[in-house]
């Protein structure tokens, strides 16, 4: 028996990403979507019943799983009202705007044995699966510096929450989990953490411009972020002890999605950028891309959820959703980080803290500490 899914939320993210990854799905339905403009979701889906209320969706009889792409601030709230229904729950990130939510979230989530899961569609982007095949096959030796990028080129601030003074907006808020996720997955919880957050465009009303490193002993991450580069920044980079690793265009699914093709269809995924490969005697191979799939994200709800949903199983990475292999502090699939700084230039020292079975916040409070056993800073 299909899933029956409500999709709270069909802007940007609901209309591009969740949607059509819901339906390409099986085993997945899209019964009942929550916006303010019906006519544009009859025009895309046809059949799929509209209701304005996002409270409605939440706790509808007619849906078994919610899946929340609405307006930051609103996540924690509308993922109680699913939870106390009884729904399954899929939050966009991120998850919610303090450790205090997301603990309430987690408990709620085990206390009725639902699954409470984060959108982390881009742990299956080509160029992150791609890099990190190749530092699992060891091609650059031991990493000791990586940087990773999300950078894009838009010098006009426009009149949408993300870029309003609003609670949850700001670029790292909007592009900072994803970040975070994908190098936690590749190298664990880090010892420190330091932010550097600007507004850097004329007119701007939230943080515009990031950089965050993450302290390793023998390791420095850096993620950065950016609405001012119009070219020339790679994705990734990783040097080692033994070459370098460049991959210099991004995945390609955002694109697909929006030309229209249907996830699943002939090209989608395929990414033509190669991976370049240096080593010390200044040679130069190339690694071919791998496809990406951002479907794996919903296949794993479907699969989670037809297991038993919250019982101790695995969620929608592929990991228990309760923990993670002893031995590596490391991030689940419903674990992350905290929002590490707001104020430039502060450092939190994370040495000593788990976060393995955290739900992802993002926090406003600069570079502190979170303890998870203590409460947050």
């Amino acid at each position: 028996m299909a899933i029956r899914v409500g999709l709270i939320g069909y802007g940007y993210s609901g209309r591009t990403f969740h949607a059509p990854l819901i339906r390409a799905v099986p085993g997945l339905n899209l019964r009942l979507i929550s916006s303010r403009d019906p006519a544009r979701v009859a025009a895309d889906l046809p059949g799929v019943a509209v209701i304005a209320d996002p409270y409605a969706v939440a706790t509808a009889e007619a849906v078994d799983c919610v899946v929340i792409a609405a307006p930051n601030d609103t996540h924690a709230p509308l993922a109680r009202a699913a939870l106390a229904a009884g729904k399954h729950v899929v939050i966009d990130k991120p998850f919610t705007l303090d450790l205090a939510e997301a603990r309430g979230l987690r408990e709620a989530a085990r206390s009725r044995s639902r699954l409470l899961a984060v959108f982390h569609n881009r742990r299956w982007d080509s160029d992150f699966l791609t890099l990190r095949a190749a530092i699992a096959d060891g091609i650059i030796g031991p990493v000791r510096h990586f940087e990773s990028h999300f950078d894009r080129f838009r010098p006009q601030v426009r009149d949408r929450w993300r870029e309003g003074a609003g609670p949850g907006s700001g670029i790292w808020y909007d592009l900072g989990p994803h970040l975070l996720d994908q190098a936690l997955l590749l190298f664990g919880l880090p010892e420190r953490v330091t932010a550097n957050l600007a507004r850097l465009r004329p007119g701007a009303q939230a943080d515009d411009w990031a950089h965050v490193v993450l302290d390793y002993p023998d390791l420095r991450v850096v993620l950065h972020a950016s609405m001012l580069v119009a070219g020339g920044s790679p994705r990734f980079v990783a040097h080692g002890e033994a070459g370098s690793l460049i991959k210099h265009g991004a995945d390609r699914q955002e694109q697909h999605l929006l030309a229209g093709l249907a996830p699943g269809a002939p090209g989608w995924g395929a990414d033509p950028d190669a991976l370049e490969i240096h080593d010390g005697a200044g040679r130069v191979r190339h690694r071919p891309a791998v496809p990406g799939d951002q479907r794996r994200f919903y296949q794993g709800v479907a699969e989670t959820i037809a297991r038993g949903g919250g019982r101790r199983c695995r969620g929608a990475g592929g990991r228990p959703r309760d923990g993670l292999p002893r031995g590596r502090p490391h991030i689940g699939p419903d674990g992350g980080v905290g929002r590490p700084g707001a104020r430039a230039g502060r450092t939190g020292d994370l040495r000593g803290a788990t976060f393995a079975r955290v739900p992802p916040a993002m926090h406003r409070d600069a570079g502190r500490a979170l303890d998870p056993a203590g409460g947050g800073p």
